[in-house]
């Protein structure tokens, strides 16, 4: 999967999930965008919505909070320059039709929101603007984030256009327990869909997301603050601050690193030691020439040669040709045809 220049085959993303951690500050965003920027990610992702078309008045608190949020389509514009000026990526959640088609000309990739991965009408509006999309399976099982894969893979089918669909798994609890955070999920997902799966995390500090890599993750999408005691607004205290996020970057390239490639073979440092740890076939004991190999007569120690361990049948029931000592490897040479 690409998402602008960035290929999800060739290294993990991890996104500075900014949200609305700015409480819409707008200086407070670009700081967020700046200091993300600084701590090495390659992606930030906002939120993008209007209120009234996201959460109902019966909850005036909520809704009171949340429309203080409100960036305006202005100010997400410039933080989308802001961000490629730093060189990342900019996505950010629509959480209403409209934030959808204000974003199509400034987003690399759409995100959609766990609570929002069976809201058809947007699902089927992003499937059609040709961008990434980017899908969390929080408070979701299998049966229901099928559906929303079949109904996104309809929806390319029908506008005759290829998509590109990452999955995250995700546990939609703020903050996550960690006896909760089932990142076995992972590599369930990765059974299941055949598309990139990433992680979401809700738990506090690093630890979730470093595991969540080694299990196969290839998006990370981590929330970001400038300070985890900002305000009482929930998500800072599971947002990682600048200092713990170039930690997670750093440890996450770390981790790539190690992990290396879905395959089994020798690797470089080891390819100088391989004659000397294998083992050679050798005679077991002072043997004259004349004599005819038996099991018995073989023993096996290091270094390689010709004849190893699994080619005794090339030796046994042959004559030796010459009288060999305890211990001398035996080769072709030293017997009859």
């Amino acid at each position: 999967m690409q998402i602008g220049n960035f290929d999800l085959e060739n290294k993990v993303l991890i996104v500075a999930e900014i949200g609305n951690n700015h409480e819409g500050n707008f200086e407070i965003a670009k700081e967020l965008v700046r200091q993300a920027a600084a701590s090495g990610v390659a992606a930030v992702k906002f939120q993008t919505f209007s209120t009234e078309y996201f959460t109902s008045r019966s909850d005036p608190a909520r809704f009171a909070r949340l429309k203080s949020f409100e960036l305006s389509h202005e100010q997400f514009t410039e933080l989308a320059e802001l961000a490629r000026s730093l060189g990342l990526l900019f996505i950010s959640t629509p959480l209403d039709l409209g934030s959808a088609a204000f974003l199509d000309p400034i987003v690399d990739a759409f995100k959609i929101a766990s609570g929002d991965n069976d809201y058809y009408p947007l699902l089927a509006d992003v499937a059609g603007r040709n961008k990434p999309l980017i899908i969390s399976t929080g408070a979701s099982d299998l049966p229901q984030v099928s559906r929303t894969v079949r109904f996104v893979a309809d929806q390319w089918k029908k506008n005759a256009a290829p998509g590109q669909l990452a999955l995250l798994h995700c546990v939609s609890s703020y903050p996550v327990p960690i006896e909760q955070a089932n990142l076995l999920a992972i590599p369930f997902l990765a059974e299941n869909f055949a598309y990139p799966i990433g992680y979401s995390d809700h738990t506090r500090g690093i630890e979730a997301a470093l595991l969540a890599v080694a299990l196969g993750a290839r998006l990370i999408e981590k929330h970001f603050t400038l300070d985890q005691q900002f305000s009482d607004f929930r998500d800072h205290q599971l947002s990682a601050d600048p200092a713990e996020m170039r930690t997670l970057v750093q440890a996450v390239a770390q981790a790539s690193l190690m992990l290396g490639k879905f395959e089994k073979r020798i690797q470089p440092c080891e390819e100088p030691l391989t004659t000397a740890i294998r083992r050679s076939i050798v005679a077991g004991a002072d043997l004259p020439a004349g004599h005819r190999l038996a099991f018995a007569d073989l023993t096996w120690i290091r270094p390689a040669g010709e004849f190893g361990p699994g080619d005794e049948d090339q030796l046994i029931g042959k004559v030796l040709k010459r009288a060999v000592r305890f211990g001398e490897q035996l080769g072709r040479a030293d017997v009859e045809p």
